[in-house]
């Protein structure tokens, strides 16, 4: 015991007080201890090393998917004296980890802002720009318009529109994360080290808390409900762009223009897409508000519930849209669905969206690493 404690004394000289210095001396007890080695991807990449810099910690905070597993059967948890837990120093890290890759650099303090009414601000102003653009073109109070957007808004207005926002966003995204692969050194990509992370992301298979149980939210009762509603919410929002692609086909390669019959495959696709995305944020929002503080960090719940709110939002105006198109409230209905969805990919790289990102390339550099020999021969592999 007091060989662990001087340990974790020498780690904590290191630069105390930062998230980065609480993960390294959290990580050097549970090396020592390696009780949780079977819970998820964190603890055996944890084994592999001996020292955890700034680079190793951001990597591991990455691959933590907060299942809260660890914490409940941590035997050095608070209250006692070594106050270890790893979720909420793993989501500490995270959010540095998003402001120190984010682009440009300037943007990263978004990170600490972005919440609900910093996305609804955005939103909220993008709708009241196109609301009052259709009323200065006559075409905000027009009659049934047969579901004709674009009478509303010209196509290639709203494919300048949206083509800059989301290439702004796509860039800056793709910057971040090419600096966060190259920051943590991952390694050369196999195919069967490309195959086994996708597997794992798409599966989420790290939110069934290292047993197949599910995850820890108010207690330490094991719940599959997080990982669920994170499918729904995935999957909604996949089926939602594939729509888009479809329609983009349709018009560009067909010449079929919208708007589309509701037994059109854009519709259907959209549809669905939308109903996952109103279950999906309605259930993770409700785990958030209920979830036990000592899971994660306090000054991430006004991003992470931005992102929910503004994906729900997203989807009961479009799924509202599809319902009255053929309706004198379209073109107010498209105002604010086209405002919700500028909004959220205008604020997409500087909120919740990027962790799965970072996410993904820490599952990669873990499938690479783990095909590799370890010399260090300190736990499993």
């Amino acid at each position: 015991m007091q060989e662990l404690k001087l340990l974790i004394k020498e780690a904590g000289d290191l630069a105390a007080g930062t998230p980065e210095a609480e993960a390294d001396r959290m990580l050097q007890i549970c090396n020592a201890c390696r009780y949780c080695e079977g819970f998820c991807a964190v603890f055996p990449a944890m084994t592999r090393r001996i020292a955890f810099t700034p680079s190793v910690v951001d990597y591991l905070a990455n691959l933590c998917h907060n299942c809260g597993a660890c914490l409940h059967a941590c035997q050095y948890a608070a209250p006692h004296e070594f106050g270890v837990n790893i979720p909420r120093v793993m989501a500490q890290v995270r959010k540095e980890t998003y402001i120190t890759y984010a682009w440009p650099k300037s943007f990263g303090a978004l990170y600490k802002s972005n919440g609900i009414t910093v996305s609804m601000a955005v939103s909220l102003s993008i709708t009241f720009f196109l609301l009052l653009s259709a009323l200065l073109n006559g075409s905000l109070f027009s009659g049934p318009l047969d579901g004709n957007f674009y009478a509303i808004f010209s196509h290639n207005t709203l494919v300048v529109m949206f083509g800059a926002v989301f290439s702004f966003s796509f860039i800056a995204i793709s910057i971040g994360i090419v600096d966060f692969w190259r920051g943590i050194s991952a390694g050369t990509i196999t195919a069967s080290a490309a195959a086994e992370a996708t597997h794992d992301a798409l599966t989420l298979k790290y939110l069934g808390g290292g047993h197949g149980d599910g995850c820890n939210n108010e207690d330490d009762a094991f719940s599959l409900w997080r990982k669920r509603f994170h499918h729904f919410t995935f999957y909604g929002f996949m089926l939602c762009l594939a729509s888009t692609s479809v329609a983009t086909i349709y018009h560009y390669f067909f010449d079929w223009h919208a708007p589309y019959a509701l037994s059109s495959l854009p519709v259907i696709l959209g549809t669905l897409g939308g109903i996952g995305l109103l279950i999906g944020p309605v259930g993770l929002l409700y785990l958030n508000l209920q979830r036990n503080s000592a899971h994660g960090d306090a000054s991430q719940k006004p991003m992470d519930r931005a992102f929910i709110v503004l994906l729900f939002l997203i989807s009961a105006s479009g799924l509202l849209l599809l319902a009255y198109r053929d309706s004198a409230a379209m073109a107010s209905l498209l105002a604010i669905h086209l405002g919700f969805v500028m909004g959220f990919f205008l604020t997409m790289p500087y909120g919740k969206f990027a962790h799965g990102l970072y996410r993904v390339a820490a599952l990669l550099k873990n499938s690479i690493e783990k095909r590799q020999k370890s010399h260090l021969q300190l736990g499993a592999d």
